[in-house]
């Protein structure tokens, strides 16, 4: 079953609406927005670009410090970064600074403008392991550097879970295949279907480059032991790819039951809703007090029917039924159901690149490892997991080995 909203996303901005919103803007001086975002895409400037018609100024600020900036526009958990720092939100409500930056950067690629350069080369070559947001981003900045970049990818498209994981509505698919070939523009290659340890070797990698970027992503789904080998249980990283990859061409029962409460859990049954299953019911560890999802993905959720049961864990399966018991209540509940998707959590998959990792990251802050020609960023390294953090590290892990290499370092 598929429908039309799945792939339908919703509409952005117009030239009249857009200044609208820009208008809101109260014009801060050293302005909190820019302060919060992870990026340091400083929302205040390209906003007041916007103000003054000045479109191209604002996508050129944009893309200074984000590469990504079409997708961080569509999928940022804005509340909790530049919209939570608005001053207008002691007015009323928050400029809409995702949905501006969207309406610059769909301008930007209608225009066809091409802001990023490439710097003239320096003779060196940086590997990245994974084409995920932070290894996208830190390819953008080596090559503008002047470095060459070689990207290793093990699937047969570029993007980690821009690809394989955000659903069509938020993130559709053409825009991150923009977001990829400007960067294929810029100079850099990627090598598909490439896994190391298989097809090429850390020390292969190693020796060939002057430094090699570890920028895996947690892509290893988690299951819950009770659950395992279960005909009717998927995780929400299979479905999620399944339904991208179908566009939303799957086969689907009437009652669904999904456990987890995060943004992948709300991904999953809204893009249940979407694909018109009669039947979602969230089930999550957490109250709602402590929500790990954002508001508006949970907004989302809800706002397309999805029953969302909190404070509730699995405790045994019954043939088809699952029993829940609440955390904290005496309280017991038995859901029968056609299938069942876990989303609680992800897992990263180290095997073969010869760094250490604990509970999916590294064990120390920043982007060194033991070896000291081997780097990592993105999920693997410690701090948020979200696509703008990721963006965050790209830059940051690109930046320290330039200073290394350049000799720009003082330690």
């Amino acid at each position: 079953m598929t429908t039309k909203d799945y792939q339908t996303e919703p509409q952005g901005y117009t030239m009249t609406t857009v200044m609208e919103e820009a208008a809101r803007c109260l014009l801060c001086h050293d302005a909190p927005c820019s302060k919060a975002c992870p990026a340091h895409t400083d929302p205040a400037k390209f906003i007041r670009s916007v103000r003054f018609r000045n479109v191209k100024g604002a996508a050129e600020t944009i893309r200074e410090n984000n590469a990504l900036g079409a997708i961080c526009a569509r999928v940022c958990p804005t509340e909790k970064y530049c919209e939570l720092a608005c001053s207008r939100s002691g007015i009323d409500v928050p400029i809409d600074i995702g949905g501006i930056q969207r309406y610059v950067t769909d301008f930007e690629q209608a225009a066809d403008m091409h802001i990023l350069k490439k710097g003239n080369s320096n003779g060196m070559h940086i590997a990245i392991v994974g084409s995920g947001p932070s290894g996208l981003q830190a390819a953008v900045t080596l090559l503008e550097k002047g470095y060459g970049v070689n990207i290793y990818e093990r699937s047969a498209k570029a993007g980690g879970y821009l690809t394989y994981g955000i659903p069509e509505y938020r993130l559709p698919s053409n825009i991150v295949d923009y977001e990829i070939q400007r960067i294929l523009d810029l100079g850099a290659e990627i090598h598909y279907n490439t896994t190391i340890g298989k097809d090429i070797t850390m020390n292969q990698l190693k020796a060939d480059n002057d430094a090699v970027i570890v920028a895996i992503g947690a892509s290893e789904s988690k299951m819950l032991p009770m659950f395992e080998g279960q005909d009717n249980v998927e995780t929400a990283v299979s479905f999620l790819a399944r339904a991208k990859e179908n566009k939303g061409n799957l086969d689907l029962p009437d009652n669904v039951v999904v456990v987890g409460g995060g943004d992948v859990a709300m991904d999953v049954v809204t893009t249940l809703k979407k694909l018109d299953v009669k039947h979602v019911t969230d089930c999550v560890y957490e109250e709602f007090s402590e929500f790990k999802a954002s508001k508006k993905e949970l907004a989302g959720a809800e706002a397309e029917g999805v029953t969302i049961l909190d404070g509730y864990v699995p405790d045994h399966i019954e043939g088809n039924t699952v029993v829940f018991k609440h955390r904290h209540i005496d309280s017991q509940l038995a859901i029968k159901t056609d299938k069942v998707i876990l989303a609680i959590g992800q897992d990263t998959n180290a095997k073969n690149l010869g760094i250490r990792l604990e509970h999916g990251e590294a064990p120390s802050a920043g982007y060194r490892t033991h070896d000291s020609k081997v780097f990592i960023t993105g999920d693997i390294a410690q701090g948020d997991k979200t696509v703008v953090y990721a963006v965050q590290k790209g830059k940051e892990v690109a930046d320290e080995i330039d200073a290394i290499l350049g000799g720009k370092q003082n330690d």
